[in-house]
C-alpha cells in the first residue's frame, strides 16, 4: 500500500512549486499525497504577483481531518507565510506525529518574500524542534544562522550551530553557489554527510526546494533511514532538473 504523505504548503498557480509540486513528487515516488493549503499564490517562474493567506483555522481543520481519516506516514511543510498559520499548524502537532520535514520557505527563487519577518521566530520556537529534518537553502541558512555561509566550511559551521540550537538534523542546500558540483550537506549531531551531483546550468529552478523536501518526506514515509531518504531525493531532484520541461514564453492576453 502507498504510504500517505501530508503536504502543508501554498498553492502555486504555475504548478511548478508548492503543493502542486509536492503532489507530483509524492506520487512519482510511490506515496499517496494529501494537502493542507496555507496560501493561494499567483506566480510563475521568476515572478510572484499576489499572495492570499488562508485563515489559520481552515489550515488547522485541513490537517485535523487528514490525521483523522488517513494513516499519515510523513509530513512536509512548505510555505506557511505567517506567525498565526505556523501556530495553528503546530497546535495540530501537539500529539505524536510521523516524521516531519520542514522546508522553511522564506524567499522565492525570484527574490520575492514568501514569509512575514515576524514568522521566523515562530518557526524557531514552535516548528523546528518537532522536525525530523529542516531543509534551508543558502539564503535561508544565512537568515537562520546569522552567518555569511560563503563556503562549504562556513555552511557546516552554520549547520553545526543550528543542530546544537534545535537538536534536530538540518540539510544545508548548496545549489545556489552555482559551482560545478551541487553539494548538499546533511548536518546531524553525529557529523556531516555530503551529497553531490553535477550542477545543471541554464535551468530555471523554480520549485526545486519544494520537490526536494517532499521527496525526502516520501522516503521517510517508506521508512528509509534519513541519509537514504536524502540520497534518493537528491537523485530524484537532479534527474528532474536534467530532464526539465522548457516552455516558450508567451505574451499574456489582455482581457480588459
Amino acid at each position: 500500500m502507498r504510504p500517505v504523505v501530508l503536504s502543508i504548503a501554498g498553492s502555486d498557480s504555475s504548478c511548478g512549486a508548492g503543493a502542486q509540486a509536492d503532489l507530483k513528487t509524492i506520487t512519482a515516488l510511490g506515496g499517496y499525497a494529501l494537502t493542507a493549503i496555507t496560501c493561494v499564490v499567483a506566480e510563475v517562474p521568476g515572478k510572484v504577483s499576489a499572495i492570499q493567506a488562508v485563515r489559520p483555522r481552515i489550515v488547522a481543520e485541513q490537517i485535523r481531518l487528514s490525521f483523522g481519516a488517513f494513516p499519515v506516514a510523513a509530513i512536509k511543510t512548505g510555505m506557511l507565510y505567517s506567525d498565526s498559520i505556523i501556530r495553528a499548524v503546530c497546535a495540530e502537532f501537539d500529539r505524536p506525529i510521523p516524521p516531519l520535514v520542514v522546508d522553511p520557505v522564506m524567499v522565492a527563487s525570484s527574490g520575492d518574500p514568501l514569509l512575514k519577518r515576524s514568522a521566523i521566530s515562530a518557526y524557531k520556537k514552535f516548528l523546528f524542534p518537532r522536525a525530523a529534518l529542516v531543509t534551508p537553502n543558502l539564503d535561508e541558512l544565512r537568515i537562520l544562522s546569522g552567518m555569511p555561509c560563503r563556503t562549504l566550511e562556513e555552511m557546516k559551521s552554520a549547520g553545526r550551530r543550528l543542530v546544537a540550537e534545535f537538536g534536530v538534523p538540518f540539510l544545508l542546500k548548496g545549489g545556489h553557489f552555482k559551482a560545478r558540483v551541487a553539494v548538499d550537506i546533511l548536518a546531524t549531531a553525529d557529523g556531516f554527510i555530503e551529497f553531490q551531483a553535477p550542477f545543471v546550468r541554464g535551468a530555471d529552478t523554480h520549485g526545486t526546494g519544494c520537490t526536494f523536501s517532499s521527496a525526502i518526506a516520501t522516503g521517510l514515509a517508506h521508512r528509509l533511514p534519513l541519509p537514504d531518504a536524502v540520497g534518493q531525493a537528491k537523485a530524484f531532484i537532479t534527474e528532474a532538473i536534467q530532464t526539465r520541461l522548457r516552455w516558450k514564453k508567451t505574451t499574456a492576453l489582455n482581457h480588459g
